[in-house]
C-alpha cells in the first residue's frame, strides 16, 4: 500500500478540510473524521489489509455504498488514516537542549508514534502525504537541525535520514511483538527454550568468534528491552556522524552558524 494513490484534488480537499458544497436533505450521520477514525482503530489492530470500504462501513454501521459519500476510495482513506494519526504529535520533548538532543526527541517520537499504528510500516509514502499534520511533523524536524549553516538540502537529507533510520530499526520491534502475539512467546521465552538444544550442538572452536561476542550478547538480543536498547545505539552512532557534518558546515559558514 503506498500513499499518493487517490483523486489528487479530493485527497487535498480532504486533507485540508474544503468542505463540500451543502447539499439539501438529512445531516449525515458521520463526518469523514468518524471515518478516519474507524478506519485507524480497525488499522490498530488487525493491519493495514483490513481496511476495505466494507469493513470500514460494518464498523460504522453503514452500507459500503454510503462510505463513499464520504471518502471516494481506500486511497485517499489511507492518506487522511496517516495524516490524522500525525495529528497525535507536537514538537517532541527534548531531555536536553542543542540538535542532538532534539533530534534525539524526534527519533523517539516517530518510534513511539510507529509502535502505536504499526500498520504505518505498511504504508509506502515515497509519494509523501501533503496534509497538514504530516507537514507540521516535517516542520518540527526541521527545527532541530535549523540555524546551524546547513543548506536547506542538508537539512532535509538530515531529518530523511533519521526518519528512515527510525523506520528500519521500529520494524524490528513491531514483529518481535507481532510474533509474541501470534505464538504466545515472547523472545526470552523462545530462547531460553532453544538454548539448551542450540548449546549442544554449537561448536564453538568452528565459530570461536560468535561464540564469543554470542555469550556476552545474549542478554541484550533477547531480553524485553532488546529492540530499544539496539535502537539507542544506532541513533547514537547515526547522531555522531551528523556532528561530523554539522561540525562541517560550522567551519564553512563561519561565526556566526550556531553549533548548539
Amino acid at each position: 500500500m503506498y500513499t499518493g494513490g487517490g483523486d489528487p484534488k479530493r485527497s487535498m480537499e480532504l486533507l485540508w478540510g474544503v468542505a463540500d458544497k451543502p447539499r439539501r436533505g438529512p445531516k449525515p450521520r458521520f463526518t469523514v473524521e468518524d471515518i478516519v477514525g474507524a478506519a485507524i482503530e480497525l488499522a490498530d489492530v488487525e493491519g493495514i489489509d483490513a481496511v476495505t470500504m466494507r469493513a470500514v462501513a460494518s464498523a460504522l454501521g453503514l452500507t459500503a455504498m454510503s462510505l463513499y459519500g464520504y471518502v471516494p476510495g481506500k486511497a485517499e482513506l489511507v492518506d487522511l488514516m496517516v495524516d490524522r494519526v500525525h495529528a497525535e504529535l507536537g514538537p517532541p520533548e527534548t531531555s536536553g537542549s542543542g540538535w542532538r538532543a532534539e533530534l534525539e526527541a524526534v527519533a523517539h517520537q516517530t518510534w513511539e508514534l510507529h509502535l502505536r499504528h504499526p500498520w504505518l510500516l505498511q504504508v509506502s509514502a515515497v509519494k509523501p502525504v501533503l496534509g497538514p499534520n504530516v507537514l507540521a511533523k516535517w516542520d518540527n524536524d526541521l527545527r532541530a537541525v535549523d540555524r546551524l549553516g546547513l543548506t536547506p538540502i542538508e537539512m532535509d537529507h538530515v531529518v530523511t535520514l533519521v526518519a528512515n533510520y527510525v523506520h528500519g530499526a521500529v520494524r524490528s520491534a513491531v514483529d518481535l511483538r507481532r510474533v509474541g502475539q501470534d505464538t504466545g512467546q515472547d523472545n526470552d521465552e523462545w530462547w531460553r527454550e532453544y538454548e539448551p538444544l542450540f548449546t549442544e550442538l554449537f561448536d564453538g572452536e568452528r565459530y570461536p568468534v560468535a561464540a564469543s561476542v554470542g555469550e556476552a550478547t545474549d542478554a541484550e538480543h533477547y531480553g524485553p528491552d532488546a529492540p530499544l536498547r539496539a535502537f539507542e545505539f544506532g541513533l547514537a552512532r547515526l547522531l555522531d556522524g551528523v556532528a561530523v557534518l554539522v561540525d562541517q558546515a560550522a567551519h564553512r559558514s563561519g561565526p556566526e552558524a550556531d553549533p548548539l
